[in-house]
């Protein structure tokens, strides 16, 4: 779904300075670049096309394409994993990021497996501190981008959600979009229709909500860094010591 001309005016009318903002896609579809598309990944290409049009500097993975071990530790090797590609490749990215955005589709009504491996891999983290001595997601920002052919988006935006403010995770106004077509069989997000266009491509609501979520995360994340953080009065790890 390529960026209206609405979308792209309001880019470049933007009022606010996004640059110096970092931003981590991190897709958790079951499937590896090397296997197929991800249509998941169609609709988060645009919320990164609306954030690099704002300055803001964007990373993109796809966990499938990495050996991401299974566990609550930072590096799970240290428990007995043969491998585990989170210490070097993707915790560095989630760390430097100022918003992080879970990409994941609809199975059986849930998130992805891999989406819950990689929620519990963010928790490993949770009781590190910043410079603030808060936990190590405060002042960082969330939201999540979610496709599917049946029901269920609110239903995993609320869980992922939940889950990365439970861990520290601000998670501004309206932090979720996704789309969904017809339930059972049928074409996905991006895949061509019988009458040659794209699905989903024309829902006026996916875009309104992609398009809010995107702004709202960015205004967020400008406001914390710009405000150095939350303030540390009375969220100080160590006053509970």
């Amino acid at each position: 779904m390529p960026l209206n001309d609405l979308q792209k005016r309001l880019a470049d009318d933007a009022n606010s300075d996004f640059s110096g903002l970092r931003a981590l896609f991190l897709n958790t579809t079951l499937k590896p670049s090397d296997r197929a598309a991800s249509h998941t990944e169609d609709l988060m290409r645009d919320s990164i096309a609306l954030m690099e049009r704002c300055g803001v500097a964007v990373d993109y993975l796809r966990a499938a394409d990495f050996n991401i071990a299974f566990g609550i530790a930072p590096d799970m090797r240290e428990e007995g994993a043969p491998a585990d590609d989170w210490p070097e490749k993707i915790w560095p990215k989630v760390n430097q990021a100022d918003i992080l955005v879970i990409g994941t589709p609809i199975w059986l009504g849930e998130e992805s497996s891999i989406c819950r491996v990689i929620i519990e891999r963010l928790y490993a983290h949770s009781g590190q501190r910043n410079a603030k001595n808060q936990y190590i997601y405060y002042g960082k920002v969330g939201g999540t981008i979610i496709t599917g052919n049946e029901d269920g988006i609110k239903h995993v935006a609320k869980t992922v959600l939940y889950s990365l403010q439970h861990i520290g995770y601000t998670i501004p106004p309206q932090a979720d979009c996704g789309w969904i077509g017809e339930a059972g069989p049928g074409p996905s997000y991006g895949d061509e229709t019988g009458e040659g266009n794209r699905a989903g491509y024309d829902s006026a609501f996916t875009r309104r909500n992609l398009t809010f979520m995107t702004f709202n995360l960015m205004h967020m994340a400008r406001m914390l860094r710009d405000a150095g953080g939350l303030p540390d009065h009375g969220n100080q790890t160590t006053d509970w010591a």
